[in-house]
């Protein structure tokens, strides 16, 4: 072979090599790295702590992105142990938003509050602490409910919790009174309304935000998102279905976690 021969041999190799190394240089830059989206993201487990701070609605608990303490406008002390309390009994919350505008909500209309990282959501302009977080949370409320019999009140009172499953997000607000007298509307002006206070239970899907009275019926059609762990629910007497239900929630929780952005 001849010298010239050899040379161009030698440069198509040279060429072919500065090619390849880039393309295979790019492809593993595409890979996602090992442990990255790990590392944004934390499961939800009864440990978790959230970040303190005001959440106007439920896709800021999902994001674990409040409005934080630097950011509401209050005289009372950040470092007061009954800060969150003070500051709701003002009736309004301020605060500058994220272009720095101030900005106003009235307290009924917040979902509820972070303090030391622990939840606390509004019912009937009470907040109360979830005591366990997961992909279905459990939390125990003191509301007060009236006899049916008188429904349909001149005062307007209602049992917001009439539906034992509703959203948050739905034109109905299960936190407000909905049933109003108007003249000739057919109510009786006289009916007197019986209320009472008890406690609740309920729980919160996590992926969508609904609240659902923690019965039996409620537990069976969370659970059906997983369609083993329903049938093994489903196929149990109804005594152990009721004595079971919660353990059955905390089953769900473990093979079914919910992730949540660290948001240092």
């Amino acid at each position: 072979m001849s010298v010239k021969g050899k040379a161009v041999i030698v440069m198509e190799r040279n060429f072919r090599t500065s090619v390849l190394i880039p393309v295979v240089v790019s492809a593993f830059s595409l890979l996602p790295v090992a442990g990255q989206e790990q590392e944004s993201m934390v499961k939800l487990t009864p440990d978790f702590r959230f970040k303190d701070g005001i959440y106007l609605d439920f896709e800021q608990v999902k994001t674990n992105n409040p409005i934080p303490k630097a950011k509401l406008l209050t005289s009372t002390d950040y470092n007061d142990r009954e800060f969150f309390k003070k500051l709701l009994e003002a009736g309004k919350i301020y605060f500058y938003d994220n272009m720095g505008i101030r900005q106003e909500v009235v307290t009924n209309d917040i979902w509820g509050y972070s303090r030391n990282g622990i939840l606390y959501i509004q019912v009937q302009e009470s907040f109360n602490r979830i005591t366990f977080v997961g992909s279905i949370c459990h939390f125990v409320a003191d509301i007060t409910t009236y006899d049916p019999r008188y429904y349909n009140s001149p005062y307007g009172y209602n049992d917001p919790y009439y539906s034992s499953y509703y959203s948050p997000y739905s034109i109905y607000s299960p936190y407000s009174y909905g049933s109003y007298y108007y003249p000739g509307s057919g109510y009786y002006p006289y009916r007197q309304n019986v209320a009472r206070n008890e406690l609740k239970q309920y729980l919160i899907d996590f992926d969508t935000g609904k609240i659902v009275e923690f019965d039996m019926q409620n537990t069976e059609l969370l659970l059906a998102k997983d369609t083993q762990l329903y049938e093994e629910y489903f196929q149990l007497p109804r005594k152990k279905k009721k004595e079971l239900m919660f353990v059955y929630i905390r089953k769900f929780n473990e093979r079914n976690p919910f992730y949540l952005p660290v948001n240092e």
